[in-house]
């Protein structure tokens, strides 16, 4: 190629990027982002560490809470959704959506009615289906058969909790294929007319139908949280009303078991108060494998009436598994551990505290993610809870800026690979950024298409063909890069 025809469509293509309406050569995004949705808010965020939004999903509704970043950079999105009416507590949803990168919808499932509702959280695996919490109504009727003392029943009626699983079906479609009731594994000691009637503390393994005991209100339990590990095939939840955690089993061969729990054995009758070890709790989830803890549980305590003060902390507990996947329980005594493998309850110092939501990530560096939910704030703390990153929420409504949760979607995620950062393959460095074999016209055409299809710095194709030094950006170094191969021909 001559250099003068070089020159002619290198100039043209710097004449072009520099126009008023592009600005080529900004500063490229951080290499970490944080993922989140205001609670007020019907727009999902996803900020670098300098706080400045790199991507967001839009939606109709407000989050109903909890949203996950999937394989392919779409979203999979709790909504609150009142249309269909029925009950309405704290952390309402009732409709599940997943959303493209590009904001196309592509599915978007109703899961409310008079009869049930889901809310808070849930989960998608690895089959494709999504677990989700849902209420479960029951009557007075009902809860009196089994058990319940029907001076603590509500607006006559309570609600129960139960998870389902659901496959997609279509845009709108979905089918159970597998379900878990909490009113399938109930004791009580209340009426010995009635079914299940034992001590608690003679069935850990079994739900009280009268703890607690929370009249006028009908939300019984309150799920707030849940996990899945695929190793173990088994679910984690957290119980906001009765301050605990729980394992079930999400295997076939199992009826579903309530494998394990941990915060408050008072729940089960095998300790008092002074045992108690959650207040209020949220987002209980493994910390995976090749991080900083790995197979144990981290949960954000809240601290909601704790008596030691209104203070929240962050509690790493390594429970006491067993090669079969069950849970060490020693006779008459409650559920192990005794203490934690490590506790945060400040920032350089300052403790923070809300009294709902939230919730906490382990990081591959060692840190730990931290959302103060009732304040929007973001702290990435660092094992002896030195402060070393923090960001609030703007997005308010009437002074609340509150928000569920946040997650760290960290450097080199596969998920954001040539959405938020070009991939590396190799092919590019010799500037036949088109791959057709030699360097010509059609090189430079395909390098100002690649650098003025998206915003400055960011990737515009599945392998970024104009990342010439592959280091996940297109920016100046990439120009003068391809400049100089052209050059040299």
């Amino acid at each position: 190629m001559k250099q003068s025809s070089v020159l002619f469509y290198f100039v043209l293509a710097v004449y072009v990027a520099a126009s008023p309406d592009r600005k080529l050569l900004a500063a490229p995004p951080q290499p970490e982002w944080t993922l989140f949705a205001p609670n007020t808010s019907t727009t999902t965020y996803l900020i670098d560490l300098a706080g400045v939004v790199q991507h967001q999903w839009p939606s109709a509704f407000r989050p109903g809470q909890a949203v996950y970043l999937l394989d392919d950079g779409a979203l999979l999105r709790t909504c609150n959704d009142n249309s269909t009416g029925g009950f309405n507590s704290g952390g309402r949803g009732g409709r599940i959506q997943r959303i493209r990168w590009d904001g196309t919808l592509d599915w978007s499932f109703l899961l409310a009615d008079a009869n049930k509702c889901q809310h808070h959280d849930v989960h998608l695996l690895p089959n494709g289906n999504v677990i989700a919490i849902v209420w479960e109504r029951k009557t007075l009727a009902e809860a009196v058969a089994v058990g319940r003392n029907p001076a603590t029943v509500g607006a006559g009626e309570l609600w129960s909790e139960m998870l389902l699983e659901i496959q997609p079906d279509g845009a709108m479609g979905g089918t159970v294929v597998w379900q878990w009731h909490v009113w399938d594994h109930l004791v009580q000691n209340f009426d010995a007319t009635k079914p299940n009637f034992a001590a608690p503390s003679t069935r850990p393994d079994r739900i009280n139908i009268n703890y607690p005991a929370n009249a006028p209100t009908a939300d019984w339990l309150h799920m707030n949280g849940l996990d899945y590990n695929v190793a173990l095939d088994q679910i984690i939840v957290s119980l906001h009303n009765s301050n605990e955690v729980w394992i079930v089993s999400h295997s076939p061969t199992s009826n579903g078991d309530l494998l394990y729990r941990w915060g408050n054995p008072a729940a089960y009758g095998l300790g008092t108060a002074a045992d108690q070890k959650l207040y209020g709790q949220h987002n209980p989830r493994w910390i995976a494998d090749g991080l900083s803890g790995a197979g144990d549980i981290l949960i954000y305590n809240n601290g909601l009436n704790r008596p030691q003060g209104a203070f929240s902390s962050v509690e790493q507990i390594q429970p006491p598994l067993l090669p079969d996947g069950s849970y060490f329980l020693q006779g008459g005594q409650p559920f192990g551990p005794t203490g934690t493998v490590w506790s945060c309850a400040s920032a350089s110092g300052a403790q923070f505290y809300s009294p709902n939501i939230s919730g906490a990530q382990r990081l591959s560096n060692g840190n730990t993610l931290i959302c103060v939910g009732a304040s929007g704030t973001f702290i990435e703390l660092d094992s002896a809870c030195q402060n070393v990153w923090q960001y609030v929420n703007p997005i308010a409504n009437m002074g609340n800026n509150a928000t569920f949760r946040s997650t760290r979607i960290e450097s080199g995620d596969s998920r954001l690979a040539g959405l938020l950062f070009c991939e590396m393959d190799g092919t590019v460095a010799s500037g036949d950024v088109n791959q057709n074999g030699m360097l010509n016209a059609g090189d430079i055409a395909e390098m100002v298409r690649e650098v003025l299809s998206g915003p400055a710095g960011l990737p515009t194709g599945p392998r970024c063909a104009a990342d010439m030094n592959e280091d996940g950006l297109v920016d100046q170094t990439d120009v003068s890069l391809f400049v100089a191969a052209l050059l040299a021909v």
